[in-house]
């Protein structure tokens, strides 16, 4: 008996020990952890800061803190957020790839096939515009029928002028005629070319004895009236525009060519002309100008085609496309769909190490089955994403990953609201955690 309650003592007494022990140990060891805990805080915790942003407008960068355009307070940036600095770009769940049906594709070099084609219209030969004025003062009589939009021949009747002062200068001309005193019969002959009249008006007078003050003006050539700016009963003053028409014996086709692809032409190359008007029917001719200007909506130049028009077929605003004949060019390729185009640049999405996304900016050039050349931007056998790379240039946008610019000209990817340069200068901070 007295060697069990012994034995219980003994147990008692060793788990006070151990229980003793525990609290000292955790006495000792819990200033230390404290200690460690403090250290880290104070001498490993501080941590690069790239710049501020707004998680709400991830684009908008700034140099320190304050306020961010939508009147958010601004957090940091740090250098040690999504990885590793020695891999830029946004990283995305292999498996989430997968699903989304991502697939890639390598720059690489190539032959690129193909002639160069561009979208086409007809339009009205600009050269070829006959106008129409009144020589003298007078009233309109006639029109005869006429309204823009009208096809006439060359010498059709267009409108009757009566010309007052016409007749009164007819008048003593004849009289002159009869006294036939020479002299005097050029000089009033002189007259009335200056006044305006034309030889056939003249000879007209001549032969019948009889003045004319009413003319019909008719069409020095053949055309639609584009405008018409005479009706019945109006009057009209000297050098007052009458008409204008346009020829329709040739016609412009005018192709909008690309600016990327506007320096691979030369005037004078063949081109074939394919209008929807008249398909399986091609059109031969030759690039006769390219226009200096280039249309800032669309980035094109306009490539232009004078063409006979024969029989009146080509009628302005008809829509084609012309193809300039080219040859097969050696060129750094990526597929057409890989390209995102966003109208004011073009990006590929480049597929980094470990998951990771970066948007690199390019230029690009021709386009043919299926591929597209990149002048600059991109190296050969860099891998980039051929499908799905819209979702992950939203998330790299909403992630504020810059885009890599093509070269030290080009322009940056964002621009930062307080006037700053988008490379804010790092500075230091300490970690709130």
């Amino acid at each position: 008996m007295n060697a069990l309650r012994n034995r219980r003592l003994g147990i008692a007494m060793g788990a006070l020990l151990l229980v003793g022990v525990g609290v000292g140990a955790g006495v000792v060891i819990a200033p230390r952890l404290d200690g460690a805990a403090d250290g880290t805080a104070e001498g490993g915790g501080e941590r690069e800061i790239l710049y501020w942003y707004d998680p709400m407008v991830p684009n908008e960068r700034y140099p320190g803190p304050g306020k961010s355009s939508m009147n958010m307070d601004t957090i940091p940036k740090y250098a040690d957020e999504g990885g590793t600095n020695a891999t830029p770009g946004v990283r995305i769940d292999p498996a989430l790839s997968q699903n989304l049906g991502v697939r890639y594709a390598t720059a690489r070099r190539g032959v690129l096939e193909g002639d160069l084609s561009a979208t086409a219209v007809v339009e009205y030969n600009e050269r070829d515009i006959a106008v129409v004025q009144s020589r003298a003062d007078g009233f309109v009589q006639r029109v005869y029928n006429r309204a823009p939009g009208d096809v006439i021949a060359a010498g059709a009747p267009l409108v009757d002028l009566l010309i007052p002062s016409w007749g009164g200068a007819q008048t003593e001309y004849l009289a002159v005629r009869r006294t036939g005193n020479t002299p005097l019969v050029q000089a009033a002959r002189q007259r009335l070319v200056l006044m305006g009249m034309s030889e056939s008006l003249i000879t007209s007078v001549e032969r019948s004895g009889r003045a004319r003050n009413t003319i019909t003006i008719s069409t020095p050539t053949g055309g639609v009236i584009k405008t018409l700016g005479v009706r019945a009963g109006m009057s009209v003053a000297q050098g007052m525009t009458l008409a204008e028409i346009n020829g329709l014996s040739t016609v412009w086709i005018n192709a909008a060519i690309p600016e990327a692809l506007a320096s691979q032409l030369r005037v004078g190359k063949s081109v074939e002309v394919a209008l929807a008007a008249f398909p399986g029917e091609p059109f031969t001719g030759r690039l006769t100008t390219l226009l200096p200007e280039l249309v800032g909506d669309s980035r094109t130049v306009t490539g232009r085609i004078e063409m006979a028009n024969r029989g009146g077929r080509l009628r302005p605003g008809m829509f084609g496309r012309i193809t300039f004949g080219g040859g097969s060019t050696t060129a750094l390729l990526v597929p057409t769909e890989a390209v995102i185009r966003t109208g004011e640049r073009d990006i590929v999405m480049l597929a980094r190490p470990e998951g990771r996304y970066q948007p690199a900016e390019v230029r690009v050039g021709r386009e043919a089955g299926g591929q597209t050349e990149i002048l600059a931007g991109l190296r050969e056998g860099e891998r980039i994403v051929a499908s799905g790379q819209f979702l992950i240039d939203s998330e790299a946008s909403l992630s504020g990953v810059t885009a890599r610019p093509i070269g030290p000209t080009s322009r940056p990817a964002t621009a930062a609201p307080t006037g700053a340069s988008m490379a804010a200068p790092a500075s230091r901070g300490r970690s709130s955690q």
